[in-house]
């Protein structure tokens, strides 16, 4: 059935509104107000200061060399860690979630594009009084369709679209800084609880070896070949070996309970599957660190930043855009009866159509300098993009550095540890054949531990320089993040399927 067949003076408001809009069209342009927005240029070196020496090369540290950077180490059990962590870390659920948001946040910033239709219905009925109307009774029923339609024609709706597509681009960057971070953080607490149980070894080892020169020096003494003096100094270096052990199992527990918070599980829950004292994995010795420009494509937070900008420059435009005229068209259609079985005939047919114009002409300035603020916050994003830039490249530099040159002391302590191990055995040996007195035995026994705690202290560190020389480049992020974003895709259909069966 057609609902405006007949009626005349519908069409004609219909064409003539038409015909308006397409000479606001025609002399417009349908123009697109605002800057129109280029990514920042950014000058870098062509190299990395710090020189390359321990194993590091100028090779592109690209996503393939990056996205598995914890396999390299060969650990199945920090593999199985990283797994466990990005299908259960709070932090990156969250970040999750403000994916989802900002999707949709920009589904209902595109709907302003498009027409709005709304559909209305009701009946009435009414009795009038008997002494004015004759205690008439009377029925009213109405449907109907009302469509209305702002047109873009200078871009305000098109620009908060293209921010709101920057901030959804922008949030899924901040999603995979969060998975680089936390790949980062659960590789860095497992090497804690590996160097912790490296150290209690060294500890226990040592403590061994003391207690058995206090019984040494005692049996010494009572055979009247030794003084009290040197039962004494073997009785504080062991006391003061046993004394470190319980902040080491305190250092211990507290890394196992953040590994277990970091996989979104309790503390406590870990405790048995790393119960198994396991030294900390060895560093490769190659590694590709790249070049400065590989920093800019492959850290999240660099491209967070970029897009934020983006985000903040078509913002000006939204703000500009309020400078000018808004065009509306907005039509009805509908039906119109005093019975329900007349509702549908042909004589109860309504149509209209009409077009609008708004323009604010006086505001006191207002529009102009929400301008200047939206302009001021693309200065700022600017800056902010530029300070992530240096800082990614100050920690890549340190990263760097750091790595490099605890390699190269980690070499001179294993060097002066085997040193020491012999030291302790013949000062051993010459103290039990009288040639040595107990001190040379002690300090001998000193130094060995100090030198073992430091190696063992070294052995972690270098590995933890490289775990964040590897989140410096931005590593991790692209082989998980696919999954991650296949998964949520899948989820979406689910929601999507699942709000179907609701409707």
């Amino acid at each position: 059935m057609n609902l405006f067949s007949g009626k005349t003076a519908g069409k004609r408001i219909a064409e003539g509104a038409g015909a308006l809009m397409s000479a606001v069209l025609i002399l417009t342009g349908c123009a697109t107000v605002g800057p129109d927005y280029a990514p920042p240029a950014t000058e870098l070196s062509k190299n990395w200061h710090t020189p390359f020496k321990s194993g590091l090369t100028a090779e592109e540290a690209g996503p393939a060399s990056l996205e598995n950077w914890w396999k390299n180490l060969s650990d199945p059990e920090l593999s199985s860690l990283v797994a466990r962590a990005v299908a259960g870390n709070r932090d990156l659920k969250k970040a999750r979630a403000r994916v989802r948001q900002a999707r949709a946040s920009r589904g209902v910033t595109r709907a302003g594009l498009f027409p709005t239709l709304d559909a209305s219905g009701s009946a009435t009925r009414s009795r009038s009084s008997e002494e004015t109307g004759g205690g008439t009774t009377s029925s009213f029923y109405v449907a109907g369709l009302d469509a209305g339609w702002e047109l873009d024609l200078f871009g305000g709706v098109r620009r908060s679209v293209e921010a709101a597509e920057a901030d959804l681009q922008a949030s899924q960057e901040e999603l995979r800084d969060v998975l680089v971070s936390l790949l980062a953080e659960v590789a860095l607490n497992y090497v804690e609880v590996r160097k912790y149980q490296d150290l209690l070894t060294v500890a226990e080892s040592n403590l061994a070896t003391q207690k058995e020169t206090f019984e040494l020096t005692q049996w010494r003494r009572q055979a009247g070949l030794s003084d009290d003096l040197a039962v004494q100094q073997a009785r504080y270096n062991l006391e003061r070996t046993r004394s470190q052990i319980p902040t080491l199992r305190t250092g211990l527990e507290e890394a196992k309970n953040n590994l277990a918070v970091l996989l979104g599980e309790q503390p406590g829950t870990l405790h048995g599957e790393l119960e198994e004292r396991k030294p900390v994995p060895a560093a490769k010795p190659a590694i590709a660190a790249g070049v400065p420009a590989d920093v800019l494509r492959q850290r999240p937070d660099i491209r967070r930043a970029e897009r934020e900008l983006a985000a903040q420059t078509a913002r000006i435009g939204v703000a500009t855009a309020e400078l000018y005229p808004k065009f509306t068209l907005s039509g009805s259609i509908g039906l119109e009866a005093f019975s329900s079985s007349n509702l549908f005939s042909s004589g109860s047919r309504t149509a209209g159509g009409g077009a609008g114009v708004t323009w604010r002409i006086f505001d006191a300035g207002a529009i102009r300098q929400n301008i200047e603020v939206q302009t001021a916050l693309q200065e700022q994003a600017l800056m902010a993009y530029e300070t992530a830039v240096l800082n990614a490249l100050r920690e890549v530099e340190n990263a760097l550095t750091a790595y490099a040159e605890e390699e190269q002391r980690r070499q001179a302590l294993s060097a002066a540890v085997a040193a020491a191990q012999q030291a302790a055995r013949q000062a051993g040996y010459k103290y039990q054949s009288g040639l040595a007195d107990f001190d040379s035995v002690l300090e001998a026994q000193r130094s060995l531990l100090i030198l073992q705690e430091e190696l063992a202290q070294s052995n972690g560190t270098v590995l933890s320089n490289l775990i964040r020389l590897y989140k410096a480049l931005g590593g991790g992020w692209t082989s998980l993040a696919a999954v991650d974003e296949k998964q949520e895709s899948t989820n979406i259909s689910k929601r999507e399927s699942n709000e179907r069966e609701i409707r």
